[in-house]
């Protein structure tokens, strides 16, 4: 979490000037945030990733050079810490679901307003998912639809447990801290979590779950 004399460093990359300009100037109202970085392709942004090494990345996904999708993956490859924000004009579900797989921390439209993107910096920042609404609507539609097959297994307490710590925005080490587990423990149940829900990240394994009555998201 941010702390007043320490602000969340971002780097914004968006191959549209005025678009990145306005952006820039909604992020900026927020005395907590602070921009280090801008890059107008996927190539240039994650050359000014690793120069800067920022806390969160604002992405937009069509760019040239290189995709904000393929500039996620590079990050939690080099960097599985640090957080990612698709910020785009598309709700289509192939670039959701390839945003969300590629390891993306949130996904929010362009249409939000500055003080839903800026909540969505917050929460990345804290580790949290960042979902448009209207994202996480079709996510659900879509989940629902798919977890009427048989291949979803049950849970067990313990798996349920950990779920619901992940639907929270809890970390790995935060939830091993609060249910008096390890690391690696965490990992185990969040694996077999995975497998069982037919789920390929946290964000798609807490939707089914929702979506099938096993877990509620507190508003």
């Amino acid at each position: 979490m941010s702390s007043p004399t320490r602000p969340i460093r971002i780097v914004l990359a968006d191959d549209h000037s005025v678009v990145r300009a306005g952006i820039r100037q909604f992020l900026e109202q927020a005395p907590d945030i602070r921009i280090v970085a801008e890059a107008s392709d996927g190539l240039e942004a994650w050359a000014k990733i690793a120069n800067t090494q920022p806390d969160v990345v604002v992405l937009d996904i069509q760019m040239p050079r290189a995709s904000g999708i393929e500039v996620t993956r590079r990050i939690r490859e080099r960097y599985p810490t640090m957080g990612v924000l698709i910020l785009t004009a598309y709700d289509d579900d192939p670039y959701v679901m390839a945003a969300l797989q590629a390891g993306a921390n949130g996904y929010v439209l362009k249409t939000a307003t500055p003080e839903e993107l800026i909540q969505a910096v917050r929460d990345v920042m804290q580790g949290k998912s960042a979902l448009d609404p209207a994202i996480t609507r079709k996510l659900l539609h879509r989940i629902t639809a798919e977890a009427r097959h048989p291949e979803v297994r049950p849970l067990t307490a313990r798996e349920l447990e950990v779920l619901a710590l992940v639907a929270k925005g809890y970390t790995n080490k935060a939830i091993a801290a609060q249910l008096h587990i390890s690391d690696r423990t965490v990992q185990g149940h969040l694996a077999h979590i995975f497998e069982k829900l037919q789920a390929r990240s946290r964000t798609e394994a807490v939707m089914r779950a929702v979506s099938l009555g096993w877990l509620e998201i507190e508003a």
